[in-house]
């Protein structure tokens, strides 16, 4: 039970962690010592120090350390990367025991840390809060596997199954407090995505303004390099990409980049992955959204219905899965839905 609790404690300090260390996991770290936690630390941002790391520097006695258990939300990385590898600090510090909730799928270390930690006589314990570890770091999980961002697919829609009127207008569908809640879900992923008609239409920002955090990447679908830079998306100081099947092109910001028609999705995200983007939120329109979903490439649905109603309009995409979280959001109902693929990928791995 003593277990559990630290462990808990460790993972909810990984989670302060959400959209600030990708392409990095989330990792926290307790430090106990007869009982009492002595020291605690978190992976703050990509390319700081690791978890492990900031809880040994807020012990106060470190002649405690040799005596003490270390709590660790992912098995402590085995090699040297933008840090020093944190089996390297542990081995060196010989805690009496360290308790792993969950394997690190990276190629590079995946068992070899642990491996370590017990060739150098340290008693090491795993599987401790194991599901919530890995449901926490489900975008670190996709990525390792599938070598592509996780995927997050979001729109609003009436009542009556629309998710615009039949001249391409969505605004607005939703609340101002979904609408808000989703300038939230921007600050925690790397990019987000939309197609040609919602730049066109719609002419939205994409940027986080009503939720304090970062901006993300700005991804646009734009086949036929159809779109001028004098609508919103262009403004501001973040990185735009334009995927086309007409031509590369880098103009100050933006970024054009070529992809074949054919495979276009597969395309887009392994350009994204390859650039260290961990998770994209897909915000629309019903042909972008349908195309990756028809593709298998999505990982996690979030769709609010409202209760107004269209009559006739553009439908929303059609999902066959049942939601696995719902909510109401200030009378909009808010349905969180995974692919079962994937899914696997961080319940089993």
């Amino acid at each position: 039970m003593q277990d559990e609790l630290f462990m808990q404690r460790a993972l909810d300090l990984a989670a302060r962690g959400l959209g600030r260390v990708s392409p990095n996991p989330m990792v926290g770290c307790v430090i106990v010592h007869e009982g009492k936690i002595i020291g605690e630390g978190w992976h703050r941002q990509f390319g700081g120090p690791h978890a492990e790391v900031n809880a040994v520097n807020a012990v106060a006695d470190k002649g405690l350390l040799a005596e003490a258990t270390f709590y660790v939300t992912l098995e402590p990385c085995s090699y040297q990367g933008k840090t020093p590898a944190c089996t390297d600090l542990l081995t060196k510090l010989k805690p009496q025991r360290v308790v792993v909730a969950a394997n690190d799928p990276n190629p590079q270390v995946n068992g070899r840390g642990l491996a370590m930690l017990r060739q150098a006589g340290i008693e090491v314990t795993t599987g401790v809060l194991a599901a919530g570890a890995m449901a926490l770091n489900k975008r670190f999980f996709v990525a390792m596997h599938r070598q592509r961002p996780y995927v997050v697919v979001k729109w609003a829609q009436t009542a009556d199954g629309f998710i615009a009127r039949k001249d391409y207008n969505a605004k607005w569908i939703s609340n101002a407090q979904s609408r808000q809640l989703v300038h939230k879900w921007r600050t925690e992923e790397d990019a987000i995505l939309v197609g040609f008609n919602t730049v066109k239409y719609d002419n939205p920002q994409l940027t986080a303004r009503d939720w304090p955090g970062r901006n993300p990447v700005r991804v646009i679908i734009d086949p036929t390099l159809g779109i001028g830079t004098d609508f919103n998306v262009f403004s501001g100081d973040e990185k735009v990409l334009v995927f086309n099947t007409v031509a590369d092109a880098q103009q100050g910001r933006v970024t054009r980049v070529k992809v074949s028609r054919e495979n276009m999705p597969d395309e887009v995200l392994a350009y994204l992955y390859a650039r260290d983007i961990g998770s994209v939120l897909i915000e629309g329109g019903a042909a972008t959204l349908t195309m990756f979903i028809n593709s298998g490439l999505w990982d996690e649905a979030r769709v609010f219905t409202a209760a107004t109603t269209f009559t006739e309009g553009i439908a929303a995409p059609e999902l066959a899965v049942g939601p696995a979280a719902e909510q109401s959001i200030a009378g909009d109902r808010l349905r969180i839905m995974y692919n079962p693929v994937t899914k696997e990928l961080w319940q089993k791995s």
